[in-house]
Formats: C-alpha cells, structure tokens, sequence
C-alpha cells in the first residue's frame, strides 16, 4: 500500500476505511469502555479565538453528507503521512514501539509516571502541550522515560501512538506493569475541546475515534489499580469531570468550571491559558502541583480581567491522603532548573 495519500486511491480509501471501521466497531475492537458514549463529532470551532470550547448542541453530519466530509478530510490530510487506514491499523504496533521506550521505576522511593492525551488533531496547542509535558517530566522532575504520549496531529501520525479510548486504555494496561501501583503517582493530562454536556473531543479525521465523557473516563480509571491519582483535563465545561474522578488519593485539576468555557486555544496559539499557567508558569515556580494550581488560578483571573473574558474558573479536589503523597514525592525527587516552554516542531 502506497505510503502516500495518492488522489486517485481517495475513494477507495474513504471506502475501505469505512468499512474497516464498521467491522471492528461491531466486533468491539476500537471500543473497550461503557455505554452509553457521546456520539462522534466533526471537529468543531471554537466560538472565540481562545475559547476550548465544542458545544455539544452542534449538529453531526447527515449521513448523506458524510462523503463529502470524508473527501474534505481527505484533501486536508498530510501527503506525507501514511494514509488514515495504515495508520488505523498500526496503532497496535505503535502502542509497542511506545510502550518499549518507557523507563522502568526507580526501586526504593515514590515514581511518578505521566500519560499525556492530546485529543484534537485539529489545533497544534494540544499536542504542544502534550510534548512539552514529556520534556518537563525529563528535565525538571528528574524522570526521562516516565512519559507515555498519545497525540492526534498531522505531524506525528508516524510517530506517535493516536489518542484514543482504545490506546488509553493500553497505555494504562502497561504503566500498571511498569508501576508499583500501590506506591508511585500516575500523572494524566488531557487537553482538547469540550462541550457544554462534558464531552471531550477526540478527532483524527477522518479516522473513526470514539469520544471521552465523564463517566467513560471514569470507568477505564477504575479497571486500573492506581492508589495515586493525579488527573488534570484542560478543555472547555472541565469541571463536569470532578464529580466523577475524585476520591481517595486522588487530586483532580480542571482548566474551567462545570458550566464555564476556558481560552487559549486557536491557530494563533501555542498553548492554552490554562496549560501556560500551571504547566509552564505554575510548575516551573514551583514542583509542588496544589500551589503551582493556585498560582495558575491566580493569573488566569488576571488574564481574563484584561481581556474582558468571562471567568473560567479552574476547578481543584483534593482527596484524602494525595497532599502528602506529593510531598513525600517531592522530597525525594531530583528536581531540576525550570524548564522554559517551546513550540513543538
């Protein structure tokens, strides 16, 4: 199969991959989690410039329309990259490849390993901040190999696994061999668009991906046995998730609250308002997560009052017993000089 989008191959791959996907939806193969899941969306602007948000009222394609928005897809795709069903169906050997690279754990003391989701392949501030995550596990919190990213983006469709229900749920299967669940600090950060009804956005087109919602989430964490949680959703209506994911040993960060937008998203964007405060400002002041929240929170309101934007109002939880885990973390940890933030390339 040729490694290039060849315009007179188009529709018989639109067809193929179509039929492909039909088949292993009905076999279960690219869904593992709970029903009932928000249903699939095109991939959506943000009613502002730096708004993360997707609304879920938006209307999906009728099925008459949905060739076209294949072909649409299609044209757009990078000429480079293999085609959507090669990549569709590498993705059990992408996991492989990525999986292999991660570092084992540090016997003796408290690990935190990382899972980076960047679910929107449409802007480059997801998988921005998805890569400068693994940069700022190696170099400022001392761990190098600690990072597992799934990123939906036309560069890394090579070489990175996609992000997706099925990979995230893999990615968890082998940090949960590599870690001492029991013991080490699992780290997960998703950046994408969200809608009004709590979905996540999870887009790759026009390669069929399911969507993340609360209780989806929830549901793949709970086949997992990690005791330390640290979960983090940077999208639009964030808050909706804190319900779901709290609990003992747990600390959940949300960019915005339940029924609010949050901003910094756009093609004139590197990295969102919240990924900018906490990751690159918050976490580079100071390794402690809660403060480095709280700092984060602190300068989105300023930046909101400038901007004459509504208050997103980022959300925290902290459970029972994950405060002082972080600290016996960190002070065995081999903290680093801050790290700063680029554009991935």
């Amino acid at each position: 199969m040729p490694s290039h989008l060849d315009p007179r191959r188009r529709t018989a791959i639109a067809t193929l991959t179509a039929f492909a996907a039909g088949v292993l939806l009905t076999i279960g193969v690219l869904r593992f989690g709970p029903e009932p899941l928000t249903a699939r969306r095109e991939p959506l602007a943000a009613p502002a410039a730096v708004a993360t948000a997707a609304p879920a009222s938006a209307a999906t394609v009728a099925p008459a329309d949905e060739g076209v928005a294949d072909e649409a897809a299609l044209d757009t795709w990078p000429t480079d990259a293999p085609t959507p069903e090669q990549v569709f169906t590498a993705q059990p050997e992408a996991m492989r490849r990525a999986v292999a690279k991660l570092a084992p754990r540090t016997p003796g003391k408290t690990n935190v390993y990382a899972l980076a989701f960047a679910a929107d392949g449409s802007e480059d501030v997801f998988r921005n901040e998805a890569e400068y995550l693994d940069t700022l596990m190696a170099r400022r919190f001392g761990a190098p190999g600690h990072t597992l990213v799934l990123e939906n983006h036309p560069a890394t469709l090579s070489t990175r696994p996609l992000a997706s229900w099925t990979n995230l749920e893999a990615g968890l299967d082998a940090l949960a061999k590599i870690m001492d669940p029991k013991e080490d600090i699992l780290l997960l950060y998703v950046a994408t668009h969200g809608g009004d009804d709590h979905s996540l956005l999870v887009d790759m087109d026009p390669i069929p991906l399911d969507q993340l919602d609360p209780d989806g989430l929830a549901d793949i964490l709970g086949k997992h046995a990690f005791r330390w949680k640290v979960l983090v959703v940077n999208a639009c209506y964030s808050g909706g998730f804190v319900p779901k994911l709290k609990g003992t040993g747990t600390l959940v960060l949300t960019s915005a609250r339940a029924d609010r937008t949050s901003f910094g998203c756009g093609a004139d964007s590197d990295i969102t308002y919240f990924g900018r405060a906490w990751l690159a400002d918050g976490l580079n002041a100071t390794p402690d997560f809660i403060d480095a929240f709280g700092r984060a929170r602190r300068e989105i309101a300023a930046w909101e009052t400038k901007d004459a934007l509504e208050p997103s109002e980022p959300q925290i939880d902290v459970g029972a017993g994950i405060e002082e885990k972080l600290a016996a973390w960190r002070k065995r940890a081999a903290i680093g000089p801050a790290v700063p933030f680029t554009a991935a390339r």
